[in-house]
């Protein structure tokens, strides 16, 4: 049986009408960078994340930059982080010429743990960017104490979370800003890059539209260095087809999950794999990823034999930010982050696209079974 990690085609299938439509809405107005399309998906991103504004940008690397531009974070300034995330949460720091300083994850939910951030701060802390990541919020309400103690701005990097939910409250909508990102496949994907940033500050709100247009305001009048972050309108009329269907394709995604444990909880293999776990404060999972934890020593084993079963699977994320050569200058080494370090070692995600099927998540799990019983 053949098993994509993730099919978009089955997807496309069900809007393909109403996209190209828009599609060709936006051709025939020859309105194709920014404009009433990226307006609309705005509008409707605030609401739906229940945040008070959006901001359409060019992807989601440029969300992180952009609100790290606008609060001026730069040169001799610290940014807390976890060293367990896609490479452009760091990447986005470093690029605004600002420091990462990473605190490690929990257990289990693979999120910053708030209880390390306090001792990583120092007289120059700027910001925190908490990752919410594979689609669970991180423990917002101990960050933003923290942040609120401490006089530091927090930027919620939910590239993988769109409308998950800490404690009632959506993603974006609970730190100074939110980043999202809309590349093809996140659960709400463009058809190529794009992103978005939430705030709730009206004044945030303007700078943020100021920064993506070089800094301009009014045109060819530049108060700030900023950059050419601005969002394309055919995106955004795509991604307003697709957000109307995000709810549905979200709760696919929860009850693939549930099936997946109760799949599992009848393997002979059942305490060998650690499965997600669901934070208390996690009032809505969207897993981008369905993440399970491996044996030590097993993971390329069983990624190996479930590619040759057909199975697609893949590594969220093989190295750890902190132990990237790019990043050698900051003087980390093995062992200083054991918790992302393991979790690195022992990571693999499985198939949870909406369209999957049970007989999928069936095979899936037998193939793993039969594998590590074979180890």
């Amino acid at each position: 049986m053949k098993v994509p990690l993730l099919d978009l085609k089955g997807q496309y299938a069900e809007i393909r009408e109403e996209v190209m439509s828009a599609v060709e809405e936006v051709c025939a107005s020859q309105y194709f960078i920014l404009g009433p399309k990226v307006e609309q998906l705005e509008s409707e991103m605030a609401t739906y994340c229940g945040a008070g504004y959006s901001v359409g940008v060019s992807s989601g690397s440029d969300a992180l930059i952009i609100a790290l531009m606008a609060e001026c974070v730069g040169p001799g300034d610290e940014v807390i982080t976890t060293p367990f995330s896609f490479f452009a949460t760091c990447g986005a720091i470093v690029r605004v010429g600002a420091k990462p300083v990473f605190v490690d994850i929990q257990p289990g939910t693979f999120n910053i743990d708030p209880e390390l951030i306090e001792k990583k701060i120092t007289p120059k802390t700027k910001a925190i960017i908490p990752v919410h990541l594979y689609g669970q919020c991180a423990e917002m309400g101990r960050i933003m104490e923290i942040a609120e103690k401490h006089n530091l701005i927090v930027i919620e990097d939910a590239a993988q979370a769109i409308g998950a939910e800490y404690e009632g409250q959506r993603a974006g909508s609970i730190g100074h800003y939110g980043c999202f990102s809309f590349f093809p496949s996140k659960n709400l994907g463009a058809f190529g890059d794009g992103g978005a940033v939430t705030t709730n500050d009206e004044e945030k709100y303007k700078l943020l539209k100021i920064f993506r247009n070089h800094g301009s305001e009014p045109k060819y009048y530049h108060k700030f260095i900023g950059g050419n972050f601005r969002l394309d309108a055919l995106q955004a009329a795509i991604l307003s087809v697709k957000l109307k269907k995000l709810d549905s394709w979200s709760a696919a995604r929860q009850r693939n999950a549930a099936e997946y444990r109760s799949i599992f909880s009848s393997s002979p293999v059942a305490k060998q794999v650690q499965l997600p776990i669901k934070a208390e404060h996690s009032t809505r999972h969207v897993y981008n990823q369905f993440c399970i934890l491996l044996p030590k020593g097993t993971r390329d084993t069983v990624k190996q034999g479930l590619l040759d079963a057909g199975v697609g699977v893949d590594v969220y994320y093989p190295v750890p930010l902190h132990m990237q050569e790019c990043f050698s200058s900051l003087g980390h080494k093995k062992g200083d982050m054991p918790v992302s370090e393991d979790a690195a070692a022992r990571i693999m995600a499985l198939p949870i696209f909406p369209e999957s099927t049970r007989e999928q998540r069936e095979y899936v799990v037998s193939t793993i079974t039969d594998i590590l019983q074979k180890i």
